[in-house]
């Protein structure tokens, strides 16, 4: 699996779609929404929930390989020319 973390882990709309990746598929399972946590006693009481729960965990997961995955490219890696970026690519336009 060859993919390029270090352009990824500096991109902060990757950052962005790891969150979701994360957050909504909780969220959906429970079926809250942002309002209902309001103390850090509910976001700690809904982890728990969520790692002792193995559908939520799996929702995750998937959300999380779609989230890394590019479809551009055959199978699970990062095409040879971006491999070789130091930075997210911008066009020149």
């Amino acid at each position: 699996m060859k993919i390029n973390w270090t352009v990824r882990l500096k991109n902060p709309l990757w950052w962005v779609q790891m969150t979701g990746a994360v957050v909504l598929p909780v969220l959906a399972y429970f079926g809250l929404n942002w309002q209902d946590l309001t103390t850090w006693g509910a976001i700690w009481d809904l982890l728990v929930q969520s790692v002792q729960n193995p559908v939520v965990i799996i929702s995750v997961l998937v959300s999380v390989f779609n989230a890394i995955n590019d479809p551009t490219t055959s199978g699970m890696k990062d095409s040879n020319r971006a491999m070789t970026y130091t930075a997210p690519f911008k066009d020149k336009v």
